[in-house]
């Protein structure tokens, strides 16, 4: 069975290409990061929150993660500039086509009543973003052990230069888009 690496360089490429009619095969469109980010906004009571997503998002991403912070205070939500207020992680390279790989392949299939994500989580970059609204649909996680149920939100990053070939991209790599699926009568 064929990496994602191998299968995206070896049968998408060409593909692309091809589509596109871009001669350069360092013109097309390709995946440069995948970042995953959590907000967590009861950090500002619960000091242990931050360590408990950290420790959550280590186990998806499988990298180091970094803590967010503040950038101003806003009293309205009680919180100081340079308070921690979130966890994400930037992945690259094999940890990122492993990430994707894994969120196509296994994630977006055990969604309840899953029926596509929409033409607009795609930007007009070509960058494409999901939001979760759990962190129970990643297998690393044990239902058990979890504190609280949070929502994380997923962007990936490309080198496309419009929302087209980004969203080709995308489609062709496997993520599932609602106008794709066959209509209901």
């Amino acid at each position: 069975m064929k990496t994602f690496k191998t299968e995206y360089i070896e049968d998408i490429k060409p593909k692309l290409q091809k589509k596109f009619g871009i001669k350069n095969a360092f013109a097309l469109p390709h995946i440069e990061k995948a970042i995953i980010n959590v907000g967590v906004g009861e950090a500002v009571s619960n000091k242990k929150a931050i360590a408990n997503v950290q420790e959550q998002l280590e186990r998806i991403s499988g990298q180091k993660t970094v803590v967010t912070v503040a950038r101003k205070s806003i009293a309205t939500y009680k919180i100081r500039k340079g308070q921690p207020i979130g966890v994400k992680v930037t992945l690259r390279g094999k940890n990122m086509y492993y990430f994707i790989e894994k969120l196509v392949r296994v994630v977006l299939p055990r969604l309840r009543d899953f029926r596509g994500i929409k033409d607009t989580c795609v930007d007009q970059h070509g960058n494409l973003n999901i939001g979760f609204t759990e962190q129970t649909i990643f297998p690393e996680i044990e239902y058990d052990k979890i504190d609280k149920i949070r929502g994380l939100e997923v962007t990936i990053v490309t080198s496309s230069k419009n929302r087209e070939h980004g969203r080709e991209l995308f489609s062709m790599i496997g993520i599932p888009f609602a106008s794709d699926a066959p209509k209901k009568n």
